[in-house]
Order: C-alpha cells, then sequence, then structure tokens
C-alpha cells in the first residue's frame, strides 16, 4: 500500500509563504498525477494543484500566480510553495496521486497538514 506523508504547514500570517511537502512510500513515477487538495471546515474538498508524471501543472483559479507545484523524482516528493497567503487559504492540505488505467483509476490519500493564515 503506497503512503503519502505530508509535512510543512502551520500558522502564518497573510502575505506569509509556507512550503509543503509530499513524501511517497514508492516511487512517483508510478502516478498518472500527483496533487494537493484542500478542505475548510463546511466546504468541500476542491483541487489546489496538480502535476502528471510529464510535469504539466494546473491550478485553481484562486492560487494561480500564489503557489507552485513541482516534482523531485529522485526524493519521490511533491511539493507545493504557496507565496502571498491569505486567511482564505487556510485549510486543511491533503496530498493525492492517482494511478490510472484503462478506465480505471485509484487515489491514493495523505493524512492531511493543517495551514492557517491569521494575524
Amino acid at each position: 500500500q503506497v503512503q503519502l506523508v505530508e509535512s510543512g504547514g502551520g500558522l502564518v500570517q497573510p502575505g506569509g509563504s509556507l512550503r509543503l511537502s509530499c513524501a511517497a512510500s514508492a516511487s512517483i513515477f508510478n502516478f498518472n498525477t500527483m496533487g494537493w487538495y484542500r478542505q475548510a471546515p463546511g466546504k468541500q474538498r476542491e483541487l489546489v494543484a496538480g502535476i502528471t508524471s510529464g510535469g504539466s501543472t494546473n491550478y485553481a483559479d484562486s492560487v494561480k500566480g500564489r503557489f507552485t507545484i513541482s516534482r523531485d523524482n529522485a526524493k519521490n516528493t511533491v511539493l507545493l510553495q504557496m507565496n502571498s497567503l491569505k486567511p482564505e487559504d487556510s485549510a486543511v492540505y491533503y496530498c493525492n496521486a492517482v494511478t490510472a488505467w484503462g478506465i480505471n483509476r485509484k487515489d491514493f490519500w495523505g493524512q492531511g497538514t493543517q495551514v492557517t493564515v491569521s494575524s
């Protein structure tokens, strides 16, 4: 069973930065895509950023220009650099990895890391 372990969350003031890290227990080349989702209290989980095995990225409109997703294949790690943080970015952030074959899909999730943006 693949394990994803997030780290890097915490409390930061508005305008500050954090870098989240997701370490996979298996080679990330096994995954078609990896990404970060977030869920705030009372809200649905939403995609923040994703990156394919080929390096293509996509972002939620709300974070474009502020967040950057990247992957370190040698360390089996996916990073999320978050700059210019806003209070509305506060949420539990989850790492996600997807393997897909034909019409089948399997998702793996980390346990989540809390990000709080507050003065």
